[in-house]
């Protein structure tokens, strides 16, 4: 029995060596611990000091390329904007031009079959200083007269309805003007319709 007394006192002896030798190991490991919390504390801090600049940095390089990119956006749709515009008012004023043209030919026919002694009546008068005056600020938007009568030939710009066999004038010569011809701005309103030497 004492035997058995002995052993569980040398047992319990080992299990509380055991117990503070872990305890000392434990401690030691506490002891060291707060150390690398310190460490591992600081260098978290120092990446949280980087993180927000370069965060900011970031944002700040994404905000700045999207209002690049939103300023170009603007500047295409405004130019796409004032080119639909200028086109439309083109359009329009091609249209009211169009209708313009047979007055003015009606003008041109009345004023070339007044008679000679008829010309300085005061309503030839009148009616050749309206036609002028329409000319003129057909002339000030840009609306010009083709010339034909002695010109070459040039299908971009006359309509040849005629043609006439003449030795004494040169080939492709238009000879006679039936219909004025009209541009707009470099564009084609209306074609000259015109008799040609062949």
């Amino acid at each position: 029995m004492d035997e058995e007394l002995k052993k569980e006192a040398e047992d319990r002896k080992e299990e509380t060596a055991q117990a503070e030798e872990a305890g000392a190991e434990a401690a030691a490991e506490g002891s060291e611990s707060p150390a690398a919390e310190e460490t591992s504390e600081a260098a978290g801090a120092e990446k949280a000091e980087k993180d927000p600049l370069t965060a900011a940095q970031e944002e700040n390089k994404e905000l700045n390329d999207r209002l690049l990119r939103q300023m170009a956006e603007f500047e295409n749709f405004r130019k796409r904007t004032e080119k639909e515009k200028s086109a439309m008012f083109d359009m329009g004023a091609r249209t009211v031009i169009e209708k313009i043209l047979p007055v003015i030919d009606n003008f041109e026919r009345g004023l070339d079959g007044v008679p000679a002694e008829a010309k300085n009546d005061p309503f030839v008068d009148g009616m050749d200083k309206i036609y002028k005056q329409l000319m003129k600020e057909l002339t000030d938007l840009g609306v010009k007269p083709i010339e034909a009568k002695g010109q070459p030939f040039n299908p971009d710009l006359h309509n040849a309805v005629m043609h006439i066999d003449d030795d004494t004038i040169d080939e492709n010569t238009v000879v006679e003007e039936f219909q004025k011809g009209y541009t707009f701005r470099d564009s084609i309103v209306r074609y000259s319709m015109v008799k040609v030497a062949n």
